[in-house]
């Protein structure tokens, strides 16, 4: 039931997650008339009610646009005293679950799948539940409903349109070229400026030294930049604040 996108970082790599976005994207589907246990149609129904129009459906969307709070579903991945809500929830316990913020920055109707369900895009921050987010949009109607799809169609400044299906990147494993596969550290953040550090500060940069900016070529705000050296080398993740410079991650890629 549920599909789509998952970056995955390897090695060395793996430390670059703290300089992805954290927004991710969605589409999915939403059945009106009943509410689950697990708040997807994959669980038992222990509720149900009518069932909204289109025009209801459309109406009730910008009302959950903006930041909010929402407490984890019993089904989710979240830590309680050492052990997983879904793990507590199978045992048939249920706790209680502080809510956390979170943002809803477009919520879009997509179309009609059938009586009383819906499909929508949202695009939010990270740490949304989709299925809290239906339950929540059902609530507004004074209705019941659950998710009854759901597809990551974006993650961490990274799109479906350049993924790669599990057989065949399985398939590139056990032949050995998953390389062939994957993004270098200079492509993944292609999207970030550029700043040349000279010559003579290179070795005292890529060793850990900070350096100021006027001693930089190309920058601009505080921010993350994609360092290269006066060869047009790339030297890695350049991180400026209040006019130092200090190395975020070196490559050693050859």
């Amino acid at each position: 039931m549920c599909t789509g996108l998952l970056p995955v970082l390897t090695g060395k790599d793996t430390k670059l997650t703290q300089f992805f976005p954290h927004t991710k994207a969605y589409l999915a589907s939403i059945r009106f008339g009943i509410k689950t246990d697990t708040a997807d149609v994959t669980g038992e129904i222990i509720e149900r009610s009518s069932l909204p129009t289109e025009s209801e459906f459309r109406a009730v969307l910008p009302s959950l646009v903006g930041k909010c709070e929402q407490v984890p579903p019993m089904y989710s991945a979240v830590h309680v005293d050492g052990k997983r809500l879904y793990e507590l929830a199978r045992q048939g316990v249920e706790v209680e679950r502080q809510a956390r913020p979170v943002e809803i920055f477009d919520l879009s109707f997509v179309d009609s799948v059938g009586d009383g369900e819906f499909r929508f895009s949202v695009t939010c921050s990270a740490g949304t539940y989709i299925r809290t987010l239906c339950e929540d949009l059902a609530d507004r109607l004074g209705l019941c409903a659950a998710m009854s799809a759901l597809r990551r169609t974006e993650s961490n400044g990274f799109s479906l349109d350049g993924a790669h299906a599990l057989p065949e990147v399985l398939s590139a494993a056990e032949e050995g070229r998953l390389s062939d596969l994957s993004l270098t550290c200079e492509a993944a953040f292609a999207h970030l400026p550029n700043v040349v550090v000279p010559s003579n500060g290179e070795r005292f940069y890529c060793n850990g030294g900070v350096l100021t900016a006027n001693r930089l070529s190309g920058l601009g705000d505080d921010g993350l930049y994609r360092a290269y050296g006066e060869s047009g080398a790339f030297l890695g993740l350049l991180s400026l604040s209040e006019g130092i410079a200090k190395a975020a991650f070196l490559n050693d890629e050859p």
